[in-house]
């Protein structure tokens, strides 16, 4: 038998049991459900994982390697005293939740194409439920994409101020960064149900949210064209947020507050601006998943 006669199998499983488990009708249960199903399909299709891990590895070794001399004195003038690996991680982490929220909707797409999305819709599952177990195994799977590029940024020479606990905050916010995301290319997945849109319709957002922002350079190093679009850019909340933590003060550029006088002063206004965010297109990518119906996804 073939690997997707394989995963197709193993789906059609955890949909009997899905059927069985409902006895006790719990939103739970369906969560509990959806988070296994959606892990065992990772497991069984490593590709798309190591797709969206490598890209942010490559990118992390070529930016300090190769423009890191150049783009190190552009920090140095915005922040003094920091190596350009220690800028860069934070960046590198964000772009690790953003690519891997680029892979959902393509995971929805794939069960609709080959038909379980159908069994899923007329199966007495809550349709809220299907989705927070989907994204309860995609958020897991961040959290330790997330945590690889931190072990590989520190030795590649990054500092982490902040110890264990500030690790342990950047892979929240790159998680609460990412929510958003998995949304909206879930939303992409139920409006074209086409595997090639969905992927072109989310890299086309990806690389200009990446880019347009404060990732790679410090703001005020940006033509005042891009400073305008970054600081509009959930990315720029997202690195700004991690890389607080990272470096143990307020590094966030866009919003200055002085609630805490300290650290929580970057972190917290960013967090509050994606959570809102997360709320929103959340709202959407539930609201459009129940609406679906198996007519829609023929």
């Amino acid at each position: 038998m073939s690997t997707a006669d394989d995963v197709a199998t193993g789906d059609d499983q955890v949909a009997r049991d899905a059927g069985v488990a409902r006895s006790s009708n719990t939103f739970l249960g369906d969560v509990w459900v959806n988070f296994k199903r959606w892990n065992r399909k990772a497991v069984r299709n490593p590709f798309v994982l190591v797709v969206s891990l490598v890209q942010p590895i490559i990118f992390l070794i070529l930016f300090t390697e190769v423009f890191g001399n150049v783009a190190g004195d552009a920090v140095n003038r915005g922040i003094p005293g920091i190596s350009y690996e220690t800028f860069l991680v934070p960046a590198i982490t964000i772009q690790v939740a953003l690519a891997a929220a680029v892979t959902s909707g393509i995971g929805l797409v794939n069960d609709i194409e080959n038909g379980m999305f159908e069994k899923v819709l007329v199966s007495p599952m809550n349709r809220t439920a299907v989705f927070v177990g989907k994204t309860a195994a995609e958020v897991f799977r961040i959290a330790v994409q997330i945590a690889i590029i931190l072990v590989l940024g520190v030795l590649l020479g990054a500092e982490i101020a902040t110890g264990v606990v500030g690790a342990l905050g950047i892979i929240g916010v790159g998680i609460c960064f990412s929510l958003w995301f998995v949304a909206v290319s879930n939303s992409l997945a139920l409006l074209t149900r086409d595997q090639e849109s969905t992927i072109i319709g989310a890299n086309l957002l990806q690389f200009p949210l990446l880019f347009l922002s404060t990732a790679f350079l410090p703001l005020e190093a940006m033509p005042e064209w891009i400073q305008t679009f970054a600081k509009l850019n959930p990315v720029t909340y997202g690195v700004d947020a991690a890389r607080s933590l990272m470096l143990d003060r307020d590094a966030m550029t866009v919003i200055q507050v002085s609630w805490f006088d300290g650290t929580l002063d970057g972190v917290v206004p960013g967090v509050l601006v994606l959570v809102g965010l997360d709320l929103v297109l959340g709202a959407v990518a539930v609201f459009l998943l129940s609406r679906a119906s198996s007519s829609a996804v023929r």
